[in-house]
């Protein structure tokens, strides 16, 4: 049987965590029809926010609620600050790996990266090569999953490049909590999480195009059908900025202009939520209604800033996952701080005849699938379905990566049976620009389903307010 890392407790559950005794004993004083009322009061208030998410496939409907369970995920100081040098130092390497593909590839060239592993990614954008963008940053917002495993070592289990989404709920858990649950705040030392927004904004307009004073910043949805809406408007209503579809902006002068009330306005920077393929008909998918014919020329000269910038996705694609570590020594001359999963790459022979012949015991994914979608879980797999995927890898080899099925940490979880540990991971979320910031925390994601690994939200996992300690507490 495989060994798991609780996070609330240690010796095998007979001691609490020292960073977890301070709510133990405050849940342990808690009446239990209290606790019920509690939880029922979160989710009323979620669904009259509005805060869901699209599960497509789902024959109950389009739309749920995304559980929220009122037992944090709680980090000591310590910990947070190796995940936040991990990550900056990770992030950063990424920006430059991004920067160098669409310039000298000089890590190519250095035989690091194979060449056709660039040129074959579906994320990999001509169009963009030569071309400067502002402060040669690319990954402006990055969410980064980590996952802790059986011994309590972190590993980062997927890099989040493109649109990556979840700060919302992260920021609406902790409001959650705080409104719930205030007396838990007074004898907790957590560090906050509410300014996100603020930082956002400040980094957004640090990447404004030269010469730029007072930046027009807005953020571009693909429109209240898409399943992270929410996050869209919350996040433009934050930052007090507009939120506009593709319909509403429009190309002349060499510039982007916002249709307003009063005119047009220019706008400068685009915080943008739809994929690469969907920005501009002109230059990607013609038949595309999302985006803004001629979006791409004005985005080459220089006088706007897309964020994150096209063809971000080179980097976060599962078939470039793998050479990140040697991305950070080859750019940054540095040892990685956080771990990679170790990756079986299937266009490889030996890599893809050792998948094969175990894949009852991996993790298999599409390189480029999102979303929990696209994968096998081999020990929670029938035969039929890992048969299924043994054919999809014969097929097409390079179109897949496998990776040991981690022991994912677990955390004690109120469920229908009442509370029982559930398996999670963490999203934090790092933001690019003159500098590099994170706030601490980020959002834990959990598998409800019992025994399951897969916390995305598409696949009916929930999440828990993440809890960075300020004052360190030995664990």
């Amino acid at each position: 049987m495989p060994t798991f890392f609780n996070e609330m407790h240690a010796d095998g559950g007979l001691e609490v965590r020292e960073h977890y005794r301070e709510f133990c004993r405050w849940l342990a004083q808690q009446p239990p029809e209290t606790i019920e009322r509690k939880r029922a009061e979160a989710d009323l208030m979620f669904r009259r926010v509005g805060i869901t998410f699209a599960v497509y496939g789902d024959d109950a409907g389009t739309e749920r609620l995304i559980p929220f369970d009122i037992v944090p995920r709680i980090i000591p100081a310590a910990e947070w600050s190796q995940l936040q040098t991990g990550l900056v130092q990770r992030v950063k390497a990424l920006n430059m790996f991004i920067h160098d593909i669409y310039h000298g590839q000089n890590i190519i060239k250095a035989g690091i990266i194979p060449a056709e592993q660039i040129y074959r990614n579906a994320q990999y954008r001509p169009e963009m090569q030569g071309i400067s963008v502002a402060s040669d940053i690319y990954a402006h917002i990055a969410g980064v999953d980590i996952v802790r495993a059986g011994k309590g070592e972190f590993y980062v289990l997927e890099d989040n490049l493109r649109v990556p989404s979840g700060v919302s709920y992260m920021l609406e858990d902790r409001k959650m909590m705080m409104r719930l649950f205030p007396e838990l705040f007074a004898r907790n030392k957590v560090a906050p999480v509410e300014h996100y927004p603020d930082l956002l904004l400040d980094n957004l307009r640090s990447v404004a195009p030269m010469g730029v004073d007072d930046p027009t910043v807005v953020v571009m949805t693909p429109g209240m059908y898409n399943s992270a809406y929410f996050e869209h408007a919350f996040l433009a209503q934050q930052m007090g900025v507009e939120l506009v579809e593709g319909k509403d902006l429009f190309v002349a002068d060499n510039s982007v202009y916002m249709r307003t009330t009063h005119g047009p306005k220019r706008v400068d920077v685009i915080y943008r939520r739809l994929d690469d393929d969907f920005l501009d008909p002109l230059a990607f998918r013609p038949d595309s209604s999302l985006g803004v014919p001629g979006l791409l020329s004005v985005y080459r000269a220089g006088r706007v800033t897309l964020a994150n910038a096209i063809g971000t996705g080179v980097a976060d694609d599962k078939s470039i996952y793998p050479y990140v570590p040697d991305m950070i020594r080859f750019y940054l001359s540095e040892e990685p701080v956080l771990n990679n999963v170790p990756t079986y790459q299937c266009r490889k022979k030996e890599d893809l005849q050792y998948t094969l012949a175990h894949l009852s015991d991996l993790v298999v994914k599409e390189v480029h699938g999102a979303g929990g979608y696209g994968m096998l879980v081999g020990p929670a797999s029938t035969r039929e379905q890992i048969e299924d995927f043994r054919r999809r890898l014969i097929a097409k080899p390079d179109g897949y990566i496998a990776q040991p099925t981690l022991a994912l940490s677990n955390c004690p979880t109120f469920v229908e049976s009442g509370v029982a540990p559930r398996h999670i991971d963490l999203r934090p979320f790092v933001l690019s620009g003159k500098t590099i910031s994170m706030v601490p925390g980020g959002l834990t994601r959990v598998a409800l389903q019992e025994g399951s690994l897969v916390v995305n939200s598409s696949q009916g996992g929930g999440t828990k307010d993440t809890w960075i300690l300020e004052k360190d507490q030995p664990c």
